[in-house]
């Protein structure tokens, strides 16, 4: 998008996160649902199609200025930021195994908000890497599937999974492979999940697969492809994006923090004129800049089609434990209140945990930051 329009869609986004969802956040928080009329408010604003390009229905960003955006909402509410990552994400992996057919049938109509679609990788005793279990075996034109799948976000309500298994019988990245699965087919169970500690209002679903029969038709790309699918068209991308959720987190956090030591005050004395305090500011301050410099950096990459593994897993690595410091720091500002309900820093300490699972722990970076390191020497 050329620089003076989206300006002028950032400010339209600032006002829009600052004024009304500050009111959903509160309602949210009140009844426990992120209910439909979230889902249309934020799809009507175009706010759902921020990163898929104008030729698909998208409004086209690059991907430095949808982080740009994704910042600004992830100081909303933890739901609402999920709402609009997880949307304006989930096109990618669809799209980069996709025939041009599959590409009308299902990338397109996704965007314009026609159908939904959850991304569907976590398995009771698999997460990130090449152990998935559910497989596929192909009986005429269908594929079998059988597995489960579990802390599927959003796959309670998604029209379609975008569901990764295996071939019978393959090991490792041999067989794994994509499937578009009707929520709805014979032989697919979703059980809702209990609620999570912080995200309220997120639905995430348990999948249990028990010869559930899917058109092979909805294979995406070939077998064998499903993984690296999985890891470059979503993960990747996704891994920067959860980054920049961090930051967006923290320096809502750290804005109330500011605030609080100002207003605070101990023997006679606002906490913003003590030294520990004013340190624990700085500190933060340079701790989310850092973080927002190195997820940017490992955006403009993506823009230059240059994003590999390590900077992905290094933006989501450093963002997320920044967090953890920012919030901890954050919330020993507002004292013994700033644990009880209804204030929102407490809502913030909660909904920043749900970062470290979120595409891969810390310790799932790691590992992917040293084995491209170790691969190189």
């Amino acid at each position: 998008m050329e620089e003076t329009a989206f300006l002028k869609l950032k400010e339209e986004v600032e006002r829009y996160v600052h004024g009304r969802l500050r009111e959903l956040s509160e309602r949210i928080e009140e009844t426990g649902e992120c209910g439909p009329d979230v889902w249309a408010e934020l799809r009507e604003r175009g706010y759902l199609r921020l990163a898929a390009p104008e030729a698909y229905g998208g409004r086209g960003l690059s991907f430095t200025q949808y982080l740009r955006l994704l910042e600004l909402f992830s100081q909303s509410h933890g739901s609402i930021r999920m709402i609009v990552h997880v949307i304006n994400g989930v096109w990618r992996p669809i799209d980069f195994l996709a025939t041009e057919e599959q590409r009308e049938r299902f990338v397109k109509p996704l965007v314009r908000g026609e159908i939904s679609v959850a991304f569907t990788l976590t398995e009771p005793n698999a997460g990130s890497g090449a152990d998935i279990e559910t497989s596929a075996r192909l009986e005429g034109g269908e594929y079998v599937l059988n597995g489960e799948k579990w802390l599927i976000t959003f796959g309670d309500t998604a029209d379609y999974l975008m569901l990764y298994c295996r071939m019978e019988g393959t090991r490792g990245y041999d067989g794994t492979m994509a499937l578009l699965v009707p929520r709805t087919a014979p032989g697919v169970e979703i059980r809702l999940m209990p609620p999570t500690l912080g995200l309220t209002g997120t639905g995430h679903a348990h999948i249990v697969l028990k010869d559930a029969r899917v058109p092979a038709a909805n294979l995406l790309g070939d077998i064998g492809q499903g993984l690296a699918g999985a890891l470059n068209g979503f993960l990747d991308p996704s891994r920067v994006c959860v980054g920049m959720t961090c930051v967006g987190l923290a320096q809502r956090a750290f804005d109330l923090a500011v605030m609080r030591s100002s207003e605070r005050v101990t023997f006679g004395k606002p906490l913003s004129q003590r030294q520990v305090v004013q340190t624990w500011i700085a500190e933060m301050a340079t701790d989310i800049e850092a973080a927002r410099q190195l997820v940017m950096h490992a955006g403009r990459l993506k823009d230059a089609g240059a994003l590999t593994p390590p900077p992905a897993s290094m933006a989501k690595l450093y963002a997320l434990e920044m967090l953890q410091r920012v919030t901890d720091k954050a919330q020993q500002i507002w004292g013994g209140i700033g644990y009880f309900k209804g204030y929102e820093i407490e809502r913030i300490y909660r909904d920043a945990r749900a970062q470290k699972f979120e595409e891969g722990t810390a310790e799932i970076q790691k590992a992917v930051i040293a084995k491209h390191i170790l691969a190189e020497r």
